[in-house]
């Protein structure tokens, strides 16, 4: 990785308009049903969900209802995020915005009222235990939920203009600026949960106050040193656990962060201390930093990522395994985690300039994150296995995480929100700017406006994208003006082709990934992007012991799986000849419009021997040919419930 730490002048975001297709259904959905959805659960009004207590905690720290806390310690996360997927979503006039403001406008209003004189946000210690603040930073969740309230407030401050939830969000940060870091008098603390790093980075970025920066950069540089902080907090008399000590790699806190080389302990927090990590890197330069978070991302999409771009393989600790340990019946594979990973992959390429970041940023988006929502907005998964058979996972307690319908909420809901939150700051990551180069990563339809070497730029793209294979960028700058538009060229796809105003152009990717243009660009250049999109049967690295012998199919950027509804069951007794011949049909009438691939394969049913689990006879087998639909991953359990698989046997 090249390590390209940002002037300031080039360090500014910029963010593309959602204006069409693929991800502007999504977030349509977003507005018109799931922030709707997640405030009626948060003010526990979904019949027969798991009650979230989320709003009514803050009434009760505002002063404004009577009760204590309920539900988890990290429980005001969930609106917090929330607000923040409004904020990314009403910089608009869309009919809907006018609801969506009143109960932000309430939302806000609470949260303010049960904000503390010297800035403290935490219903947990206001209510429920008001002295423990700041007392166990590795199990309460604080700085955590502290890091989330940041981030909505920079999200509604930047998206609307509204500085409320801001002004209670520096407070708030003003307060952990002047109660952590190694001056006396000062706790030489650090979260538990990490979040509260890259939100520091987030709000330094809008307000152009350093401290923010140095505090979060505190935060990293004394994470994993020795004496641990963790061990010594517990052993003062007063000290109160609520989750049970564990392992300090389950807290990434086994060492100092510029020493790991290996993702391990809880995928979420991991993600979220590396995304603070290459935030940091950007803005500081800092080489030591880089050249971490690059062999984190590396050993994390090498050794333990699954296809889908889900991390975090074991229900135990919701942490990463062994190197290569990836089943995909028991498969954790949690939605935070998979939107962790796409975060630290879109830091990543802002830190090198290299498409591999970004192709797992694709991969994460369009299988392992939106496989945690279903079609309707109003149904989720927290787990996303890659193999499902309904009566083991009723039966067997190894299966308790996994489920095979969706569900209309959690007692712990840290992903439906994220989900909303992210899905609605999409234009963040579509593009990155680096002097006069500007680096197309993710495909969509709309529009970005943006400033190149003091030149105003318009760009649109056009693209029924991920299910057709051609991307149109129309460039139109104010004046004429040279500069490079770098183009992702996606590792899956073979053979890319190019055209500028109609004429063809070379268009081999460099070393990097990215197929450059530089010219000098007029009024209104179309270039025409075609990624030819062959089904590609994948096959896992040999010492993934759970895919061995097997295949999965992909199509662009998605993943397919057999459901039961389309195929029966006995799903684990299919197998896909080498020479299948597979047929890509555009189903719009299936499961809101998809691409699916049909094909024969076969099934082999093997004879019972009267009386025998187990028989040294050889059993009689037939193997009889079977029509096959693979449809996208992410879709499924959307119809009746029932088997699935993405791997099966060759």
């Amino acid at each position: 990785m090249r390590q390209n730490p940002q002037s300031t002048a080039m360090r500014r975001e910029i963010r593309a308009r959602i204006e069409g297709g693929f991800w502007f259904a999504y977030q349509s959905l977003v507005r018109q049903k799931v922030i709707p959805y997640q405030w009626k659960a948060m003010n526990d009004e979904i019949p027969g969900a798991p009650k979230s207590h989320s709003v009514e905690n803050f009434r009760i720290a505002a002063g404004r209802a009577n009760g204590t806390h309920e539900g988890m310690v990290f429980q005001d996360s969930d609106l917090a995020k929330w607000l923040e997927a409004v904020g990314n979503l009403l910089d608009d006039d869309a009919p809907e915005n006018a609801a969506i403001r009143a109960w932000a406008d309430e939302a806000i209003d609470l949260v303010a009222a049960a904000q503390q004189p010297d800035g403290y946000v935490n219903t947990y210690f206001t209510v429920k235990q008001p002295g423990w603040r700041w007392g166990n930073l590795r199990d309460a969740h604080e700085l955590y939920c502290s890091g989330h309230l940041i981030e909505a407030g920079v999200s509604m401050s930047r998206g609307t203009g509204d500085g409320r939830l801001l002004e209670v969000a520096r407070r708030l940060a003003d307060l952990i600026d002047a109660s952590f870091g190694i001056e006396p008098g000062k706790l030489r603390g650090y979260p538990g949960h990490e979040e509260v790093e890259l939100a520091l980075v987030k709000l330094y970025r809008l307000t152009g106050e350093r401290r923010y920066l140095e505090r979060a950069k505190y935060f990293i540089d004394e994470r994993g040193k020795r004496p641990s902080w963790f061990e010594q907090e517990a052993m003062e008399p007063d000290f109160k656990s609520i989750f049970g000590a564990k392992p300090l790699d389950y807290y990434q806190a086994h060492m100092p962060v510029r020493e790991q080389e290996e993702a391990v302990g809880h995928a979420v927090r991991a993600m979220y201390l590396y995304t603070a990590m290459a935030d940091i890197a950007l803005e500081t330069g800092d080489s030591s930093l880089a050249e971490a978070c690059e062999r984190l991302w590396k050993n994390t999409t090498g050794r333990k990522m699954y296809l889908t771009g889900g991390i975090g393989s074991s229900a135990v600790h919701e942490s990463f395994s062994a190197e290569f340990d990836l089943p995909n019946d028991t498969a954790y594979a949690e939605t935070c985690a998979a939107i962790g990973l796409f975060l630290f992959s879109s830091r990543m390429v802002r830190l090198g300039d290299e498409a591999p970041y970004a192709d797992v940023m694709e991969r994460c988006l369009y299988n392992g994150i939106i496989s945690g929502i279903g079609l309707d907005g109003q149904s989720y998964f927290y787990v996303n296995p890659l193999e499902v058979i309904p009566t083991v996972c009723d039966t067997n307690a190894a299966y308790h995480a996994v489920k095979y319908r969706r569900q209309p909420w959690y007692g712990c809901a840290c992903c439906p929100p994220n989900i909303a939150r992210s899905l609605s700051a999409l234009g963040e990551h579509a593009y990155h700017l680096r002097d006069d180069t500007l680096y197309a990563d993710l495909f969509h339809e709309g529009t970005l406006s943006v400033e190149i070497m003091g030149v105003a730029v318009s760009v649109r793209q056009e693209t029924a994208y991920p299910w057709a294979e051609t991307v149109a960028f129309t460039v139109t700058p104010a004046s004429a003006a040279e500069f490079t538009l770098a183009l992702r060229a996606p590792a899956w796809c073979r053979k890319p082709r190019l055209s500028i105003n109609g004429k063809p152009v070379r268009s081999l990717p460099g070393s990097d990934g990215y197929i450059r243009l530089r010219r000098t660009w007029g009024t209104s250049d179309r270039v025409e992007l075609t990624l030819p999109m062959p089904v590609e049967r994948i096959h896992a690295d040999p010492r993934v012991r759970a895919s061995f012998g097997k295949v999965a199919l992909q199509r662009g950027p998605i993943v397919y799986c057999l459901a039961e509804v389309d195929n029966g069951d006995g799903l684990f007794r299919v197998s896909l000849p080498s020479d299948a011949r597979l047929k890509v049909v555009h189903r719009p009438e299936l499961l809101g419009g998809v691409v699916t691939i049909s094909t024969r394969g076969r099934s082999t049913t093997i004879g019972e021997v009267a009386g025998a689990l187990y028989t040294p006879e050889n059993r009689p087998a037939r193997v009889e040919e079977r029509p096959l639909l693979f449809v996208p991953y992410f879709a499924w359990a959307n119809r009746a419930p029932g088997e699935m698989t993405v791997w099966v046997h060759e």
